[in-house]
């Protein structure tokens, strides 16, 4: 079948902040998209509103790479209806390597306070915390964190114990070490994943 190989066209599936070009690989990416649109029956309407901010190749131990989608914040939730195709799709695509879909959000420092264009306290879905915990859930969506405990290590070193939904083992088991891996390069912060 005919696929449309035109850059314009797969710009429209990404857009970088500021008018910045995207990489040869964020292209790739978005020309996978506008294939998926073009080609899937049961994703065309749901992809065609869609785009993403950047991508990114990480590597995860092991000579593996996962790839990570950032998408705009205000099209996660119409992202999550298509997640599981979507994802499954891209994987057939980028030869098994495992993709992630994650929002974009905004970290307020501590200046935002003394900012004088600001009032108000600090919105506290922009702490770090709170972008951090958020990234956390998009990583393993759509399996539900069910709980989290952080254990000090003797070294001073902090590790977050997170609980998945153990409906959802059989899918995930083989992915909880790059959800680790991409979690620590997104955040420094180890975190190990279990199942209850």
């Amino acid at each position: 079948q005919y696929v449309h190989k035109s850059p314009a066209m797969s710009a429209q599936k990404i857009r970088k902040s500021a008018g910045a070009e995207p990489d040869e690989f964020e292209a790739s990416v978005a020309q996978e998209l506008l294939n998926l649109e073009m080609t899937s029956p049961d994703l065309k309407a749901s992809l065609r509103d869609l785009y993403i901010t950047a991508a990114k190749e990480v590597d995860v131990g092991n000579g593996r790479k996962a790839i990570i989608l950032y998408v705009p914040y205000k099209l996660r939730k119409s992202f999550n209806k298509v997640h599981q195709r979507l994802v499954r799709e891209l994987e057939k695509k980028f030869s098994g390597r495992h993709v992630m879909i994650i929002a974009q959000r905004t970290i307020l420092g501590k200046s935002f306070r003394r900012n004088q264009k600001t009032s108000g306290p600090l919105p506290r879905s922009r702490t770090l915390t709170a972008v951090q915990d958020a990234i956390l859930e998009d990583i393993v969506y759509p399996t539900e964190i069910t709980g989290k405990r952080t254990r000090v290590k003797v070294d001073g070193k902090r590790v977050l114990k997170v609980f998945l939904d153990s409906k959802d083992q059989v899918d995930v088991e083989g992915r909880t070490d790059t959800f680790a891996a991409v979690y620590g390069k997104l955040t420094n912060k180890q975190v190990s994943f279990y199942f209850q």
